[in-house]
Protein backbone atom coordinates (compact mmCIF):
# COMPACT_ATOMS: atom_id res chain seq x y z
CA UNK A 1 0.00 0.00 0.00
CA UNK A 2 1.32 3.45 -1.17
CA UNK A 3 1.65 6.37 1.12
CA UNK A 4 -1.23 8.05 -0.49
CA UNK A 5 -3.90 5.44 -0.39
CA UNK A 6 -2.40 4.46 3.32
CA UNK A 7 -3.50 8.07 4.22
CA UNK A 8 -6.68 7.79 2.50
CA UNK A 9 -7.11 4.31 4.07
CA UNK A 10 -6.81 6.12 8.07
CA UNK A 11 -9.37 7.89 9.43
CA UNK A 12 -10.01 8.80 13.07
CA UNK A 13 -11.96 5.98 14.32
CA UNK A 14 -14.68 6.30 16.47
CA UNK A 15 -15.47 2.63 17.79
CA UNK A 16 -13.00 -0.43 17.68
CA UNK A 17 -13.63 -4.07 17.53
CA UNK A 18 -11.65 -5.41 20.95
CA UNK A 19 -8.77 -6.61 18.90
CA UNK A 20 -5.07 -5.87 20.18
CA UNK A 21 -2.80 -4.68 18.88
CA UNK A 22 0.36 -7.56 18.20
CA UNK A 23 3.51 -5.96 20.44
CA UNK A 24 5.53 -5.98 17.55
CA UNK A 25 3.24 -3.63 15.49
CA UNK A 26 3.02 -1.35 19.02
CA UNK A 27 6.87 -1.13 19.41
CA UNK A 28 6.94 -0.32 15.51
CA UNK A 29 4.65 2.89 16.01
CA UNK A 30 6.55 3.73 19.10
CA UNK A 31 10.14 3.45 17.13
CA UNK A 32 8.45 5.86 14.42
CA UNK A 33 7.61 8.46 16.90
CA UNK A 34 10.75 8.41 18.68
CA UNK A 35 12.25 9.60 15.43
CA UNK A 36 10.26 12.27 14.84
CA UNK A 37 11.19 15.50 13.40
CA UNK A 38 11.62 17.83 16.89
CA UNK A 39 13.12 21.44 17.05
CA UNK A 40 16.43 21.21 18.01
CA UNK A 41 16.63 17.28 18.24
CA UNK A 42 15.45 17.82 22.14
CA UNK A 43 12.17 16.12 21.97
CA UNK A 44 10.57 17.82 24.64
CA UNK A 45 7.84 15.51 25.56
CA UNK A 46 7.36 11.73 26.84
CA UNK A 47 5.09 9.06 26.46
CA UNK A 48 3.45 6.78 28.51
CA UNK A 49 1.29 3.79 27.27
CA UNK A 50 -1.41 3.32 29.37
CA UNK A 51 -2.04 -0.50 29.62
CA UNK A 52 -3.56 -0.35 33.64
CA UNK A 53 -7.59 -0.90 32.66
CA UNK A 54 -8.17 1.03 35.85
CA UNK A 55 -6.42 4.09 35.13
CA UNK A 56 -8.38 3.96 31.53
CA UNK A 57 -11.63 3.85 33.21
CA UNK A 58 -10.90 6.32 35.91
CA UNK A 59 -10.12 8.43 32.85
CA UNK A 60 -13.12 7.67 30.35
CA UNK A 61 -15.45 8.71 33.09
CA UNK A 62 -14.88 12.20 32.00
CA UNK A 63 -14.69 12.16 28.49
CA UNK A 64 -16.86 11.57 25.79
CA UNK A 65 -14.20 9.29 23.93
CA UNK A 66 -15.12 5.85 24.35
CA UNK A 67 -11.99 5.04 22.73
CA UNK A 68 -10.19 5.49 25.96
CA UNK A 69 -11.34 2.33 27.45
CA UNK A 70 -12.13 0.09 24.15
CA UNK A 71 -9.15 0.65 22.01
CA UNK A 72 -6.36 -2.15 21.92
CA UNK A 73 -4.01 0.50 23.37
CA UNK A 74 -3.50 4.05 24.61
CA UNK A 75 -0.51 6.50 24.85
CA UNK A 76 -0.35 9.89 26.54
CA UNK A 77 1.57 12.56 24.93
CA UNK A 78 2.98 14.74 27.79
CA UNK A 79 5.09 17.59 27.49
CA UNK A 80 7.71 19.60 29.78
CA UNK A 81 6.01 21.98 31.62
CA UNK A 82 9.39 23.98 31.97
CA UNK A 83 12.53 23.82 30.08
CA UNK A 84 15.80 23.94 32.70
CA UNK A 85 19.82 24.26 31.63
CA UNK A 86 19.56 20.47 33.64
CA UNK A 87 17.28 19.30 31.02
CA UNK A 88 19.74 20.88 27.84
CA UNK A 89 22.78 19.77 29.67
CA UNK A 90 21.61 15.95 29.87
CA UNK A 91 20.57 16.40 26.43
CA UNK A 92 24.22 17.70 25.23
CA UNK A 93 25.86 15.03 27.25
CA UNK A 94 23.91 12.46 25.42
CA UNK A 95 24.34 13.68 21.63
CA UNK A 96 27.96 13.53 22.67
CA UNK A 97 27.80 10.12 23.88
CA UNK A 98 25.97 9.30 21.14
CA UNK A 99 27.77 10.57 18.42
CA UNK A 100 30.96 9.91 19.49
CA UNK A 101 32.10 13.41 20.63
CA UNK A 102 33.64 15.33 23.71
CA UNK A 103 31.01 17.22 25.13
CA UNK A 104 33.40 20.45 24.51
CA UNK A 105 32.72 20.37 20.37
CA UNK A 106 29.19 20.96 21.30
CA UNK A 107 29.95 24.06 23.51
CA UNK A 108 28.52 26.54 20.76
CA UNK A 109 25.64 24.52 19.81
CA UNK A 110 24.85 24.24 24.18
CA UNK A 111 25.05 27.78 24.07
CA UNK A 112 22.52 28.43 21.54
CA UNK A 113 19.75 26.39 22.98
CA UNK A 114 20.46 28.03 26.46
CA UNK A 115 20.42 31.76 24.89
CA UNK A 116 16.97 30.92 22.75
CA UNK A 117 14.78 28.08 25.49
CA UNK A 118 16.07 29.32 28.32
CA UNK A 119 14.89 33.32 27.67
CA UNK A 120 11.67 32.06 27.05
CA UNK A 121 9.23 31.95 29.82
CA UNK A 122 7.40 28.51 31.55
CA UNK A 123 4.03 28.85 29.62
CA UNK A 124 5.98 29.86 26.38
CA UNK A 125 7.98 26.53 26.57
CA UNK A 126 5.03 24.21 28.18
CA UNK A 127 3.75 25.87 24.62
CA UNK A 128 6.60 24.86 22.39
CA UNK A 129 7.09 21.75 24.23
CA UNK A 130 3.29 20.85 23.51
CA UNK A 131 3.55 21.88 19.64
CA UNK A 132 6.24 19.50 19.68
CA UNK A 133 4.07 16.64 20.79
CA UNK A 134 1.68 17.58 18.44
CA UNK A 135 4.00 16.77 15.71
CA UNK A 136 5.18 13.47 16.97
CA UNK A 137 1.22 12.68 17.20
CA UNK A 138 1.56 13.30 13.52
CA UNK A 139 4.28 10.74 13.15
CA UNK A 140 2.38 8.17 15.00
CA UNK A 141 -0.65 8.29 13.00
CA UNK A 142 0.69 7.71 9.75
CA UNK A 143 3.11 4.74 11.31
CA UNK A 144 -0.35 3.32 12.72
CA UNK A 145 -1.77 3.47 9.35
CA UNK A 146 1.87 1.78 7.74
CA UNK A 147 1.05 -0.88 9.81
CA UNK A 148 -2.79 -1.18 9.02
CA UNK A 149 -3.04 -0.30 12.37
CA UNK A 150 -6.16 2.09 13.11
CA UNK A 151 -5.90 5.28 15.51
CA UNK A 152 -7.56 8.01 17.53
CA UNK A 153 -6.17 11.41 18.38
CA UNK A 154 -8.14 12.54 21.23
CA UNK A 155 -8.17 15.94 22.90
CA UNK A 156 -10.93 15.97 25.13
CA UNK A 157 -10.14 13.78 28.61
CA UNK A 158 -9.57 15.84 31.84
CA UNK A 159 -5.64 16.05 31.55
CA UNK A 160 -5.59 17.23 35.41
CA UNK A 161 -7.15 13.75 36.34
CA UNK A 162 -4.71 12.30 33.97
CA UNK A 163 -1.65 14.12 35.22
CA UNK A 164 -2.50 12.91 39.34
CA UNK A 165 -3.50 9.54 37.66
CA UNK A 166 0.12 9.03 36.12
CA UNK A 167 1.80 11.38 38.59
CA UNK A 168 3.27 13.63 36.11
CA UNK A 169 3.95 16.89 38.06
CA UNK A 170 5.93 14.80 39.91
CA UNK A 171 8.21 14.32 36.75
CA UNK A 172 7.75 17.75 35.56
CA UNK A 173 5.15 16.53 32.86
CA UNK A 174 1.80 17.38 32.08
CA UNK A 175 -0.58 15.86 29.58
CA UNK A 176 -1.29 17.25 26.34
CA UNK A 177 -3.11 14.80 23.94
CA UNK A 178 -4.22 11.04 23.61
CA UNK A 179 -3.12 8.14 20.59
CA UNK A 180 -5.81 5.28 20.93
CA UNK A 181 -4.19 2.47 18.94
CA UNK A 182 -6.38 -0.74 17.67
CA UNK A 183 -9.02 -2.19 15.00
CA UNK A 184 -11.90 -0.45 13.83
CA UNK A 185 -15.66 -2.05 14.14
CA UNK A 186 -16.88 -1.24 10.57
CA UNK A 187 -20.20 -2.19 11.73
CA UNK A 188 -20.99 -0.09 14.32
CA UNK A 189 -18.51 2.63 13.29
CA UNK A 190 -20.46 5.28 11.73
CA UNK A 191 -17.60 6.91 10.00
CA UNK A 192 -15.69 3.67 8.30
CA UNK A 193 -17.30 3.87 4.80
CA UNK A 194 -17.70 7.71 4.72
CA UNK A 195 -15.80 9.07 2.24
CA UNK A 196 -12.92 11.31 3.30
CA UNK A 197 -13.23 14.74 2.57
CA UNK A 198 -10.47 17.21 2.23
CA UNK A 199 -10.29 20.17 0.35
CA UNK A 200 -8.63 19.80 -3.06
CA UNK A 201 -4.97 21.15 -3.43
CA UNK A 202 -5.41 24.17 -5.65
CA UNK A 203 -7.72 25.29 -2.50
CA UNK A 204 -5.36 23.78 0.16
CA UNK A 205 -2.15 25.17 -1.71
CA UNK A 206 -0.73 28.57 -2.97
CA UNK A 207 1.94 28.67 -4.87
CA UNK A 208 4.80 31.33 -4.46
CA UNK A 209 7.01 31.43 -7.82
Amino acid sequence: MDLINTLNWRYAVKKYDGQKVPQEKLERILEAIGLTATSAGIQPYRLFVINNDQVRQQLARDSFNTQITEASHLIAFTAFETITKEHISDFITFMAKERELPETALDSYKNSLEQHILARTDHENFIWSSQQAYIALGTGMIAAADAKVDATPMEGFDSEKLDTLLNLREKGLKSVLLLALGYRDAEKDFLAHQKKVRLPLNELVTQID
